[in-house]
């Protein structure tokens, strides 16, 4: 019996209703409700023999090296929450050929590289495979998979059938285990510069790992922040210029005349007194205080009547036409209001 060699006829279940890569990769349950024996199982996978065990529980049915897609599924058999003892959730009727990894998902490198990230390896380079599991789950890690725990799954992305962690937790369980201050760099620019996601998403996620207090990890956190702001600051430009905003003062203090420093501004315009801020805040240990900051300047701007729009760089980024309008409309709403008090507006 070779690999290309049907299951016994005898099996209550055909494999034909399963994808290739699930007909090549088949956990222990799976094997028995096709009829295939534990002593089959074993002489299968003698030395030199068509299968092998890939993993505790998991089996490929060919000799050689599996595949990058196999790994990858293998990993996932193996984590996932099983609807009975032994077997992996199948889907319903309207997806016949794609398993539902339940409660399992892949995060790390081999995330990132799935994600589309040129900085990360290829699949096959990998000597461990991350997956993300729940707490509680009694589970070890064990030939290529490497078992991480969470007190809360995030909602997985799904990439050619694969279940992945979002681009901030693959990120914060790659860094996790990488010493290299250069591939982490790397991975958290190509992260802001490709746009798979915000700096502040993925400062949160590194808090959140307990990784802020590594000096390689907040030199690249640094400079995120900073690549985060000018991607940002360019969006700005971009919509004054392409909404056809009347043109304003760029990156300017605003101080009372002889009084105290009333904050920085984005951009401000003097005579109808409308400023826009970005919100680039990075949080990291306090992130209500740093939000606090944010509004307590912006209230006592009002209070000086100076209206304060304030954009986050995600929105300028989805929904740049939308944010256009807001400031737009706020332009044109100075001439109902009462002046504003009189501000000096310094360069910054």
């Amino acid at each position: 019996m070779n690999h290309n060699t049907p299951l016994p006829a005898a099996s209550p279940r055909p494999l034909s209703h399963l994808a290739e890569v699930h007909r090549r990769v088949l956990t222990t349950a799976q094997l028995r409700a096709h009829g295939v024996s534990s002593a089959e199982m074993t002489e299968q996978c003698r030395t030199g023999g068509p299968w092998q065990q890939f993993l505790p529980g998991v089996f490929l049915l060919h000799p050689g090296p599996p595949t990058s897609e196999e790994r990858l599924h293998a990993v996932l058999m193996y984590a996932a929450r099983e609807s009975t003892p032994g077997v992996p959730t199948q889907p319903g009727a309207e997806s016949p050929h794609r398993p539902v990894y339940a409660e399992a998902m892949i995060t790390g490198l081999a995330a990132l590289t799935l994600h589309g990230f040129t900085s990360a390896p290829p699949l096959l380079s990998l000597e461990k495979i991350d997956v993300l599991v729940p707490r509680l789950r009694r589970l070890r890690s064990a030939g290529c998979a490497r078992i991480l725990r969470t007190h809360t799954l995030p909602t997985p992305q799904q990439v050619t059938g694969v279940p992945i962690a979002p681009v901030p937790r693959a990120l914060a369980d790659a860094v996790s285990e990488l010493a290299d201050a250069g591939a982490v760099r790397r991975l958290l620019t190509e992260a802001v510069r490709a746009g798979h996601c915000e700096p502040a998403s993925v400062v949160r996620a590194l808090n959140q790992a307990k990784l802020l207090s590594r000096p390689h990890v907040v030199d690249a956190v640094d400079s995120l922040l900073a690549e985060g702001r000018a991607i940002a600051e360019d969006r700005l430009y971009r919509m004054v210029r392409d909404y056809g905003l009347p043109d304003p003062v760029w990156n300017v203090d605003l101080r009372l005349p002889g009084g105290p420093h009333l904050g920085g501004l984005d951009a401000y315009w003097p005579e109808q007194a409308v400023a826009v801020e970005l919100d680039t805040r990075a949080p990291r240990q306090d992130e209500d205080a740093l939000w606090s900051e944010y509004a307590r300047k912006r209230e006592h701007l009002e209070r000086l009547g100076i209206t304060v729009v304030h954009i986050t760089p995600k929105k300028l980024r989805d929904s740049m036409e939308q944010q256009a309008a807001v400031v737009r409309t706020a332009l044109m709403a100075s001439g109902d209001r009462e002046p504003a008090a009189y501000v000096v507006v310094l360069p910054r």
